[in-house]
């Protein structure tokens, strides 16, 4: 019995590493579209749905989407958010700069160099029976925290049309996710669901009331 020859090892066991960049580098341009988008979007969208291209939840769901699609692992699936959220910054930066609305990306990039492996890993752990409570209590309980901050703190100057949208949208994942646990009998993941998704909502909210505080 013979080995392989070493180059046509080599190349075999670059391959999955070469698949990886191609995912990651993937996401990273489908996002940096998705945030030029996301520029003009503010523009071309009527006045009730313009909220959705200046909001947290309006990133996080393309970056969860995806992510969801392309990642193979939890590593490669918290990368792929840290860098589809950042990429979604720099093609709103880019795009509102050519638009004539300079938009410095520097903080928004940081959060999303936090926030992205979060939603990365949430989205992923969707697609996955045993972590799929976890992955809607955190993208559920964005959404419903953005909603109820939309629909409190900025109601007076937003349309409240996206807000409730968001709302209904983190609602029917934290719900469906905890239904579909109950008929499995999984009382702890119906739960971890729905009561997660209130826990997050609520750490939501506190943390976007707090950011003017922070950036002063």
């Amino acid at each position: 019995m013979t080995s392989a020859p070493p180059r046509a090892s080599a190349r075999a066991s670059a391959r999955p590493a070469l698949r990886t960049v191609g995912r990651l580098a993937a996401a990273f341009a489908i996002a940096l579209v998705l945030g030029a988008l996301t520029s003009f979007g503010q523009a071309a969208l009527p006045d009730a749905l313009a909220s959705l291209a200046n909001s947290a939840g309006g990133w996080t769901i393309p970056t969860a989407i995806v992510v969801g699609l392309l990642a193979r692992g939890r590593g490669e699936a918290a990368v792929g958010g840290a860098l589809a959220f950042v990429a979604l910054t720099l093609g709103y930066a880019l795009a509102s700069t050519a638009r004539g609305f300079p938009f410095d990306p520097l903080a928004w990039s940081l959060i999303g160099v936090v926030a992205g492996p979060v939603v990365g890993l949430s989205a992923f752990a969707l697609r996955r029976p045993r972590r799929r409570a976890a992955g809607a209590a955190i993208l559920g309980g964005i959404l419903l925290g953005e909603g109820v901050y939309g629909l409190t703190v900025v109601s007076e100057t937003t349309s409240p049309v996206w807000w409730w949208i968001e709302l209904a949208l983190g609602a029917a994942l934290a719900l469906a996710v905890a239904l579909a646990a109950l008929g499995r009998r999984r009382l702890g993941d119906a739960i971890l669901a729905a009561g997660g998704a209130v826990l997050v909502a609520a750490a939501f909210w506190a943390a976007f009331s707090a950011l003017p505080l922070i950036w002063g």
